[in-house]
């Protein structure tokens, strides 16, 4: 058993995306014919100005066509509970049928690292369901049940903050509502900053679509839709705007 920490991987993009999004845009407004316009000889600074005012206006069917695949470990089944609620998206994760977990890697809350009384505790109720986890299987070998059979139930004890590996597709469209919800400051702390991460590597990618717009809500509309309750203080609410 030991602490893991998140690690983010881009493993896959799709090739020529500028000049996708820019044939895709153009369709919709042109008698030419895509595959003509995607072999255009046109200047790549002029196809991000024409895709950055596209996805500025809210024309974002187009961005559907490119995708992005992240390799992620170092995160709890707490947060891919969270993750796989947003559904336009593929997702291969670690399963713990097929993988024991006889010596699980754990995800401590920052709450729970900087209180050492409480990170102690923490650690003996991690330490516990080990103990209980690898007992069971002990006793399963001892029933001549093995393998997935046996891993199958034995893993009801294992915790939420048990360490899972997944990976993560989603279109460029997709991605972009994904860091809207996750990168806000309402979002719990491990998805957003899972969130975070995935959104550095896309702007990397792709600037004109994850620029400076891109991330919390608020960084689009310029104020805060949560309400003067639940408002970081980042942006005005929009009843001071009114």
């Amino acid at each position: 058993m030991a602490e893991a920490k998140l690690n983010v991987e881009l493993i896959d993009f799709t090739q020529e995306a500028l000049s996708i999004i820019y044939a895709s845009c153009r369709q919709c407004y042109s008698s030419k014919f895509a595959g003509d316009i995607f072999n255009e000889d046109i200047d790549e600074e002029q196809k991000e100005e024409f895709v950055r005012k596209i996805a500025a206006s809210g024309h974002e069917s187009p961005l559907e066509h490119v995708k992005f695949t992240f390799a992620i470990q170092g995160v709890s089944r707490a947060l891919t509970h969270q993750l796989v609620r947003h559904r336009i998206a593929s997702y291969s994760q670690q399963s713990q049928r097929y993988v024991k977990e006889k010596g699980f890697d754990y995800i401590v809350p920052p709450s729970i690292e900087k209180n050492k009384k409480m990170k102690a505790e923490y650690l003996k109720v991690l330490d516990n369901i080990q103990h209980s986890y690898n007992a069971l299987l002990e006793l399963y070998d001892q029933d001549g049940i093995r393998g997935e059979k046996a891993n199958e139930d034995a893993r009801f004890v294992l915790p939420q903050a048990a360490e899972t590996k997944i990976v993560v597709t989603m279109n460029a469209r997709q991605l972009l509502h994904f860091f809207k919800e996750r990168c806000c400051t309402r979002a719990q702390w491990e998805i957003r900053a899972l969130a975070n991460e995935m959104l550095q590597l896309c702007k990397e990618k792709l600037p004109s679509i994850f620029g400076k717009n891109s991330g919390p809500k608020c960084e689009t509309l310029k104020f805060c839709p949560e309400g003067e309750k639940f408002a970081c203080g980042k942006y005005p609410v929009l009843t001071e705007i009114k």
